[in-house]
């Protein structure tokens, strides 16, 4: 009970607890997104079949999302409700939640290994164009990233409790020692071994249970405040219910992402132009840009830790500083990696030094993608930073209306009207900042409103441990 009265999140100054709990949580979401762009990096430059390897892990990339983001949506629930429950010092329930946790991602681990052996190639086959060397190795490489996602998912589960106590920095080492052995591993199965796209997704996997094994020793050794006793890992609907009350919105707001770029990739297939080259270029764009949103969700996440402890406490004055410099921080990061990719974009996109005729017309387009794309990733980071806000006060549906918003309803129809133009290739890529700008301002409405419903009105009844 001690250390839980002298959590850091009830104590310690709002202005560097975001930077230090904040920073870690970037660097760990950062490296749970280049797992695929690692990948796609030593799969490009295999020789005379880079490109189509390359295509293939670009039409997986999806699932791949899909499973992060299912796993990060429990993963959320648990985050949020642990804290809370934590701040309000319900032991015996944050023993339950963790639990629970823990079930639950056995539980999405069996449907992805179902998906795995039974639906792996019928997707890939939904968008190959009957390339049979694409839809063999898309298929090689999503069947064991999916029939092994065990890592992932429990990795996911095994961070927010360590998230949730306020111990960031464990979970960041136990996702770099993952990150390191994926990279380590990707140069030895995919040249020495010569072993391909099959190499790559091995690679993947092994590092994931690195991470999930590390994250797993730090959790039973370290995380006093949660009791890792077996006994409360048993299924109650009452809890599941809500995890998922404040989870099932950010896990469909991740799985947009694998909705959006499926639907960008149908989307280009039609456009009046080389229709593979613009969506190649996408490919290597849309991972590229991954660095981005995802430090963007990882001062998210550090936000939802951290404010929905205090909610708990019914602290108003720090969910107040909670929420100022949250989004401070949160549009800081964005703006310096918008300088970043400014810059470095043709770099960046010369990392992918496809073997093929039209590489270095795929890697020209993908260069201005990234330029005119990141003209809104400040408005981005807004707009998720107000989706962690809404989620750490119980909210479902709004951050959904917002995900729904930037990813589906100002994207799909606005990329369709420049396709449709003369110079898709060069028009279609202003859809993205034009999404994140309109989508930040109704973002700003949305928490105005809700913060007075949930907040404004709350007397500052700070709960003193002391």
């Amino acid at each position: 009970m001690k250390e839980i009265q002298k959590n850091k999140m009830a104590e310690a100054s709002m202005k560097s607890l975001l930077l230090k709990m904040g920073l870690p949580m970037i660097i760990s979401m950062v490296l749970q997104a280049l797992y695929n762009v690692i990948d796609s990096i030593f799969v490009a430059n295999i020789g005379e079949q880079g490109a189509i390897a390359n295509q293939a892990l670009t039409l997986a990339f999806p699932i791949q999302i899909l499973i992060i983001a299912i796993g990060v949506g429990t993963g959320i629930g648990l985050n949020a409700l642990l804290s809370k429950n934590l701040g309000e010092k319900n032991n015996e329930k944050v023993n339950k939640i963790a639990g629970n946790g823990i079930f639950l991602s056995i539980c999405i681990f069996v449907i992805f290994l179902l998906f795995g052996i039974f639906c792996s190639k019928w997707f890939i086959s939904l968008f190959a164009n009957e390339n049979n060397e694409v839809l063999t190795m898309g298929t090689t490489y999503l069947k064991i990233c999916t029939c092994l996602s065990i890592g992932a998912i429990g990795y996911t589960v095994y961070e927010r409790f360590l998230q949730s106590t306020g111990k960031t920095m464990l979970s960041t080492i136990s996702q770099i020692s993952g990150a390191v052995t994926n990279v380590i591993l990707d140069y030895i199965f995919i040249f020495p071994l010569k072993m391909g796209v099959a190499g790559a997704a091995f690679a993947t996997v092994i590092g994931q249970f690195v991470s999930l094994f590390i994250a797993m020793f730090f959790h039973y050794t370290k995380n006093k405040e949660i009791n890792g006793n077996l006994k409360y890992v048993k299924p109650e609907i009452g809890i599941i219910k809500e995890i998922y009350k404040i989870g099932i919105s950010a896990g469909i707001m991740q799985a947009l992402l694998s909705v959006m770029m499926a639907g960008m990739n149908a989307i280009l297939g039609c456009a009046k132009a080389d229709t593979t080259i613009l969506v190649g270029s996408f490919g290597i764009y849309y991972k590229i840009q991954q660095i981005a949103l995802f430090s963007a969700f990882g001062l998210s996440n550090t936000i939802i830790s951290i404010l929905s402890f205090n909610y708990g406490m019914k602290d108003k004055k720090r969910i107040n500083e909670c929420i100022k410099y949250g989004i401070m921080y949160t549009l800081m990061v964005t703006f310096i990696l918008t300088i970043i990719f400014e810059i470095f974009a043709k770099p960046l996109s010369g990392l992918f030094a496809l073997s093929n005729s039209s590489s270095k017309e795929i890697i020209e387009i993908c260069t201005l993608a990234i330029k005119v794309a990141s003209i809104g990733y400040i408005f981005m980071g807004l707009s998720i930073a107000i989706q962690g806000i809404l989620q750490s006060f119980g909210c479902a549906i709004k951050p959904l209306i917002i995900s729904f918003l930037r990813l589906v309803i100002f994207v799909f129809p606005v990329a369709y009207l420049f396709t449709l133009s003369s110079n898709p290739a060069s028009l279609v890529w202003w859809t993205f900042p034009i999404a994140e700008i309109l989508t930040s301002i109704i973002s700003i409405f949305i928490l105005k409103s809700t913060y007075h419903g949930k907040i404004a009105m709350l007397d500052n009844n700070i709960v003193n441990n002391k």
